[in-house]
C-alpha cells in the first residue's frame, strides 16, 4: 500500500508546484523501511492526574522513531503517564518513559527501555511545505496510511494557552490523528498529528481535516528534550485558564483547579478585557501580551468582566510542568 502511495507522490508532486516537483520518492523496496518507524503509543495515566478529566485515564495514538531508542509523539498522549507501552511495526511491545515534554510546541519524546525494531525517520524541512502539496499521513497499523493534501499553512490558537505561528492543515481528515506522522515522498518526517478540525482550509470554511505540528519546532529542542527533559531557555508563564474567542470577546470556559488563575479569583464565564492597560480581542494577542511580561513566575495583571463588574486581577504565573503530576523517571 505504501509503495503505491509513494509512486503516486511522484505524479502528484508535478501538479502541486515547482517545489513539490523536486521531491523524489524513495524506491519501492524502501517503503517498508519508512513505515517501520511508525509505532503505537499506549499510556496509563496516574490516578490523580491534572489532565485526567479532559484527556482520560487511558490514551492511545501513534509515534515515530526519530533517534535510536527515542520516539516523538504528541505530548498530550503521554503527559502525566504512570506507564507507557510502545509497539513496533513487528508487533513487539516494550516499556517506555517520558524523556521530555514541551508545552510551547506540544511535542513529547519517549525513551525506549528495550530495543525495538524500526529505522528512525530523518527530519525533513516543513518550512518548504506549501499549500496543495501531497503528503502521507501514517499512524500505527497496516491501514493507517493515507494520502492527504496540505490545504493551509497558518497560525493556530488553542484555548489551552497554546499558539503555533504556522501550523500544517491537511485534507481529507484521518481518524487516527493523535501522534500520526506527516511524511514526504522522500520518507522524511514533516509533522506530528495533533487535532481534527472543521476548518482545515481556513477562512471560516466548512472543511474537515487535521492539524499537524511542524517538525521545524522539534528540531531545535530535540536534543534538549532527550538530555534534560525540556527545551533550554526561559519558560513561558502559564495561568491555567482556557479561553475561547466569540464575537470579538475572550470568554473563560475553564480555569484549572488549584491553578494560578483560580487562586487569583478567576472563574468560568469571565470575560478577559485586557492585559494590563492593553485591550485584547484574540487568543493570539492575549497570549503574546502575557508572554511578553517575562518568564514563568511573573505576575500578570488582567482586567476581567465578572457578571456586570469590571475587576483588576493579578495572576502569579507558573511553569506549566510544575502543575502536572509527573511520575519520576529513572
Amino acid at each position: 500500500m505504501i509503495a503505491r502511495l509513494l509512486s503516486l507522490f511522484v505524479a502528484l508532486a508535478a501538479l502541486a508546484g515547482p517545489a513539490a516537483a523536486q521531491e523524489k520518492a524513495k524506491p519501492n523496496g524502501e517503503a517498508d523501511e519508512t513505515l517501520s518507524a511508525i509505532v503505537r503509543v499506549k499510556a496509563k495515566i496516574v490516578p490523580n492526574a491534572r489532565s485526567l478529566q479532559s484527556l482520560g485515564p487511558l490514551r492511545e495514538g501513534s509515534g515515530v522513531l526519530v533517534r535510536e531508542g527515542y520516539v516523538a509523539t504528541i505530548g498530550y498522549l503521554v503527559i502525566e503517564a504512570e506507564t507507557i507501552e510502545v509497539t513496533g511495526a513487528d508487533g513487539k511491545s516494550i516499556p517506555a518513559a517520558l524523556a521530555g515534554y514541551d508545552h510551547a510546541s506540544g511535542f513529547g519524546v519517549l525513551r525506549l527501555l528495550a530495543p525495538l525494531a524500526g529505522k528512525p525517520l530523518p527530519l525533513g524541512d516543513s518550512r518548504a511545505l506549501a499549500e496543495r502539496a501531497p503528503v502521507m499521513a501514517a499512524s500505527y497499523g497496516g491501514e493507517g496510511v493515507s494520502l492527504v493534501y496540505v490545504v493551509s499553512r497558518r497560525p493556530f490558537s488553542g484555548s489551552w494557552e497554546y499558539l503555533l505561528d504556522s501550523a500544517i492543515f491537511t485534507y481529507p481528515p484521518v481518524m487516527n490523528w493523535s501522534g500520526a506522522s506527516l511524511i514526504s515522498a522522500k520518507g522524511e518526517l514533516l509533522g506530528v498529528g495533533s487535532l481534527i478540525v472543521g476548518d482545515a482550509a481556513g477562512g471560516g470554511t466548512q472543511s474537515p481535516g487535521n492539524m499537524f505540528v511542524p517538525v521545524e519546532l522539534l528540531k531545535p529542542i530535540l536534543e534538549d528534550l532527550i538530555a534534560r527533559g525540556r527545551a533550554a531557555g526561559p519558560v513561558r508563564p502559564w495561568l491555567g485558564v482556557n479561553t475561547e474567542e466569540m464575537r470579538g470577546r475572550l470568554f473563560v470556559t475553564r480555569v484549572s483547579p488549584e491553578g494560578p488563575a483560580e487562586r487569583a479569583g478567576m472563574k468560568s464565564g469571565d470575560i478577559v478585557v485586557a492585559v494590563g492597560d492593553e485591550e485584547v480581542s484574540s487568543l493570539a494577542d492575549f497570549y503574546r501580551k502575557i508572554w511578553l511580561r517575562g518568564a514563568a513566575g511573573v505576575e500578570v495583571p488582567l482586567r476581567v468582566l465578572q457578571g456586570v463588574q469590571l475587576k483588576d486581577v493579578t495572576v502569579r504565573s507558573i511553569d506549566r510542568l510544575e502543575y502536572f503530576r509527573i511520575k519520576p523517571s529513572y
